[in-house]
């Protein structure tokens, strides 16, 4: 309620939005790398050092406790979300500012969720978190209505409203951080071509990389009341893992629903 009566978007805002364990911190490593390439060195870059959630904070986490004070940051500013685009303050859309948005096969959710959920409940098992999933009972709302409300504006308001598939991110990572910069309107130069700069992006922020840095390793993260291991941000982010937990059945299941929540709206999810 805070950040729907207090926060005030500019034009220049860039707001990150995925569905929790959607491959949130990495589009935040390479966004924030994208747009501070000409402020830092690759050999001194503030993501060797800092985890990602820290270099761009969560709205909702921002004006949890009290009204955030976003006016000292200068502009552009980089922030993420994971609530529904239904929740979002209107001022994000009246004010004309861009939202990238990430989302990944459901079936890779929710046993990234489930995982993480067992950091705070240990006792919860992969069953009880996959019927509550299939309900609709999760984070922030069914995934299904998350992915269907970004989706449509997107297509609505698609120089505004950038939809990416973590899958297909995976698949092409140096051809969609040259989309994600021309997005945000930081296009790659010749010269930055020339010098292997996107690769160098791609590399920083590529997940063995991240997951294998101290700072990403040890200590804790505090995230909307909850203090989590930092590791417990970087699992596997492998395409597909779901299948080393769920059985065929489970995810065939998955897939229905999903297919069925998503029909007629042109957008699906390829069998992994």
């Amino acid at each position: 309620m805070a950040l729907q009566d207090h926060f005030k978007p500019r034009p220049s805002d860039l707001i990150l939005v995925t569905p929790p364990k959607s491959g949130t911190t990495w589009l935040k490593a390479l966004l924030f790398a994208i747009m501070n390439r000409t402020k830092y060195t690759f050999a001194q870059h503030p993501l060797l050092t800092r985890n990602p959630h820290e270099c761009v904070p969560f709205l909702e986490i921002l004006f949890r406790d009290q009204i955030s004070d976003l006016e000292a940051i200068p502009p552009p500013r980089l922030l993420a979300t994971h609530l529904p685009y239904s929740i979002l303050p209107t001022s994000v859309a009246d004010c004309g500012c861009r939202l990238v948005y990430l989302c990944r096969d459901p079936k890779d959710v929710v046993v990234s969720l489930w995982h993480f959920a067992r950091k705070d409940r240990p006792d919860m098992g992969l069953s009880e978190a996959f019927e509550l999933f299939c309900d609709g009972v999760s984070l922030s709302g069914p995934i299904w209505d998350h992915i269907l409300e970004y989706w449509r504006e997107s297509l609505r308001r698609s120089e505004k409203v950038l939809f990416l598939k973590y899958e297909e991110m995976m698949a092409e990572p140096v051809g969609n951080v040259r989309r994600l910069a021309e997005f945000v309107g930081r296009p790659f130069s010749e010269e930055e071509e020339k010098d292997g700069v996107v690769e160098e992006i791609v590399q920083l922020c590529r997940f063995e990389k991240l997951s294998s840095m101290e700072v990403n390793k040890k200590g804790a993260y505090e995230l909307g009341g909850l203090t989590l291991p930092r590791e417990s941000f970087f699992r596997k982010g492998k395409v597909g893992d779901w299948a080393n937990h769920m059985s065929r059945e489970m995810g065939e299941k998955l897939d229905r629903i999903v297919q069925e929540k998503m029909a007629g709206s042109g957008l699906s999810f390829q069998a992994s």
